[in-house]
């Protein structure tokens, strides 16, 4: 439209680490709302997965974090990953009940400080507005709580997607 291309299929590093985490967190939360296969199980699978997701999202972005000297981003994702990660395996393993029906609060929360604080770090505002968009997916939680996995996968992976495929605004 007017010279102005909307759709590439083309992806840059960014791009492919959003995609990666959409289709995880996905994965993960749908798994959990609709398959009757035990938290023991999708735990481990789930921590393989995840630990496989940060991996995948270091390397893809080690070069772009290095021009930009923005190693401290890519740390903040990485400890929010592996201590989300840590708290959902205890709940599971040691049986903590109450954080296991917290869970989808738990990771909405992790992301949106992951996103808010990547959005001040870049000075991006949609980076910030999927941040709060991850706040407002706690606030409705109460609502849905028989959907909770399936409310917070659409929350995530929408998001992640809607990142991967839009140009976004940062600095």
């Amino acid at each position: 439209m007017q010279e102005k291309t909307i759709y590439t299929g083309l992806y840059s590093c960014l791009d492919q680490v959003f995609i990666i985490w959409g289709l995880i967190t996905a994965a993960i939360f749908l798994t959990a709302q609709f398959l009757p296969i035990s938290w023991t199980t999708q735990a481990i699978a789930w921590s393989i997965l995840t630990l496989a997701g940060t991996l995948a999202m270091m390397i893809l972005t080690h070069f772009w974090v290095k021009q930009r000297q923005l190693y401290w981003i890519l740390y903040t994702w990485v400890i929010l990953m592996v201590s989300g990660l840590i708290l959902t395996d205890c709940g599971v393993f040691l049986g903590w009940g109450w954080l296991l029906i917290h869970l989808s609060h738990l990771w909405l929360g992790l992301c949106s400080i992951g996103y808010i604080i990547t959005g001040v770090g870049l000075n991006s505002r949609a980076l910030l507005l999927v941040g709060l968009a991850h706040l407002l997916g706690i606030v409705i939680l109460p609502y849905v709580m028989a959907w909770q996995f399936l409310a917070t996968a659409v929350i995530m992976a929408f998001s992640l997607l809607l990142l991967a495929e839009t140009q976004w605004d940062y600095s």
